[in-house]
């Protein structure tokens, strides 16, 4: 029973985590022209700095 619940408590937390993953997949999408490569969701459309880490944001290479 203790075995059960473990693996079902696991698989939640497996599940969860994936849901975060295409969250996360789906901010990153939106295309800033800068962006801080610490944090790919964080971006500006002109230089300046990340507002999480205080990196200076990189110029995003279009061929991607």
């Amino acid at each position: 029973m203790k075995s059960t619940l473990i693996a079902i408590a696991f698989i939640g937390f497996v599940l969860s985590s994936c849901g975060n993953a295409a969250k996360q997949k789906a901010i990153a999408k939106k295309q800033y022209k800068y962006y801080c490569i610490m944090h790919p969701s964080i971006g500006k459309d002109k230089p300046g700095v990340c507002a999480k880490c205080g990196m200076q944001l990189v110029e995003r290479d279009e061929d991607k």
